[in-house]
């Protein structure tokens, strides 16, 4: 199955041996993981609030670049170093998503690159 590398610089470059996303047959994207990094400055944005804003950001960066959009995404998942901050990330994804929303799951986790408080990733599907 053949597979393109997606790519964009309106999103953190990777800081590792992964691509931003990975575009399939059939128009199945997987979005890698993005945490709150600014990708102007690669700094992580402070505070809870504005990591979930820029990780919404980025992820909307990689699928624009990708040829689609958040409304494309079909699966999303959330790490969270605190659960208590999943009703921030619940109203802040309402600004950025419309029904029918994805699928989505939330996991606590010890830690994140970074040190990070939030990540996520996405698989999407583009015509």
């Amino acid at each position: 199955m053949p597979k393109r590398p997606i790519q964009t610089t309106a999103a953190p470059q990777a800081i590792g041996t992964y691509s931003q996303a990975i575009r399939v047959a059939g128009g199945t994207v997987y979005l890698s993981g993005q945490i709150g990094l600014d990708p102007a400055t690669m700094q992580l944005a402070e505070g809870i609030e504005a990591q979930i804003t820029r990780v919404f950001d980025n992820l909307k960066s990689v699928a624009t670049a990708a040829g689609g959009g958040l409304d494309d995404v079909v699966k999303l998942t959330v790490y969270l170093t605190d659960l208590a901050h999943f009703a921030r990330v619940n109203e802040i994804m309402a600004t950025y998503f419309s029904q029918p929303y994805p699928a989505r799951a939330a996991v606590g986790v010890a830690s994140l690159p970074r040190g990070a408080l939030v990540e996520m990733d996405a698989i999407m599907v583009v015509e």
